[in-house]
């Protein structure tokens, strides 16, 4: 029984490790492609913090999120509460509270997150769907979603716009076009699509 226990221990570390390490390297080269370099090597570093990575190995299955396992246990993530707040890819990052209110509100993310957030999803779609994976899959998931985020329209709206983008020309035009618009965001701030 703990030989057992040990081996199936040992088996969602690895899986759990193997998999979060593939995520990043697939998300560090395409920000690279993408003109975001420091970003892509600095992305979903925090998922190696021991908050992160020992829920990430407790809720391991290998063919979704293990935040997902997490909620449906225990009703929230203490690894998603930790990943959010750390990393300004994340839509849920950028929720704010008024001063002295209840109410939340969502802030717009700047154009570099939301390539970052974009190469993120294709890049998890890439992982989960393995040979399965098509152009439309971020995409899709964005637009199943799309009723129960509590997102900035605007930042919204860029989401679809990129993802369709990558839907309808391919991953080598949508990261070239990718770049075109970072590139263009770092010289003009004000520049937006």
């Amino acid at each position: 029984m703990v030989v057992m226990e040990k081996k199936a221990f040992f088996k969602r570390l690895s899986g759990h490790f193997i998999t979060i390490t593939r995520h990043k390297l697939l998300v560090t080269f395409s920000c690279i492609k993408c003109g975001l370099y420091k970003q892509g090597l600095l992305h979903d570093l925090s998922k190696y913090s021991p908050t992160e990575f020992f829920a990430g190995v407790k809720y391991y299955q290998g063919y979704r999120s293990p935040i997902d396992a997490e909620k449906e246990d225990k009703g929230y993530s203490l690894g998603w509460l930790h990943h959010k707040g750390r990393n300004r890819h994340h839509w849920e990052y950028w929720l704010d509270k008024k001063p002295g209110k209840k109410e939340i509100y969502c802030l717009d993310m700047p154009l570099n997150y939301v390539i970052e957030a974009c190469i993120d999803k294709i890049s998890a779609s890439k992982i989960y769907n393995g040979d399965n994976y098509k152009d439309d899959a971020a995409y899709e998931f964005l637009m199943k979603g799309a009723d129960r985020y509590c997102m900035h329209e605007h930042t919204f709206q860029r989401f679809e716009y990129l993802l369709g983008y990558l839907k309808d020309h391919g991953e080598t035009k949508a990261f070239q076009y990718y770049k075109e618009l970072y590139h263009q965001w770092k010289k003009d701030k004000n520049f937006d699509i």
